[in-house]
């Protein structure tokens, strides 16, 4: 997340320059800015809290700005929205090792698990390949899937979120 600081001087540069539309997306937060003909910028920044479901909480923030015009100071309204986790009982069932992550044995086989399913811990839920050695991954929770993190055939890092556990 960016501090107040370089949001301020973020806002600044846009308002500068002759760029009607700015976006920048890292880690997991989104900037977006757009200038409108009368001059003032918009903002709306959204915070990924760790891959919970999010439920958008709005503060509003007026600032002060000098407009382009020298001796006409002119309000800029700018939107935070920062996006709260709903359940902090979400469990993450995350990867062993960098692989590719698949999530049937076999491309003609249905998946291990989907969105929904109940899981126990030594429920298989997907197999990561590293190495030509396929590893399977289990649960190791027992709970509901809520969510699918990656896609089949996609890299996966050590650590890296596979699946949410409720």
């Amino acid at each position: 997340m960016l501090k107040i600081q370089e949001l301020r001087e973020l806002i600044k540069l846009v308002d500068q320059s002759n760029i009607d539309e700015f976006s920048y997306e890292h880690d997991g937060s989104k900037i977006k800015m757009k200038k409108h003909k009368e001059a003032s910028t918009e903002t709306v920044i959204r915070q990924k809290a760790d891959e919970f479901q999010m439920a958008p909480v709005v503060k509003e923030v007026i600032q002060p700005v000098l407009s382009n015009v020298p001796s006409e100071p002119q309000a800029k309204k700018i939107e935070v929205v920062e996006e709260a986790p709903v359940s902090e009982k979400l469990h993450k069932i995350v990867s062993p090792m960098v692989g590719t992550f698949y999530a049937s044995p076999s491309p003609d086989a249905e998946n291990y698990v989907k969105t929904g399913d109940k899981v126990k811990t030594d429920t298989v839920v997907c197999i990561v390949e590293a190495m030509k050695l396929f590893n399977e991954i289990e649960a190791e929770v027992n709970g509901e899937i809520v969510e699918v993190l990656v896609e089949n055939g996609q890299l996966v890092e050590y650590g890296q979120p596979l699946f949410l556990v409720k």
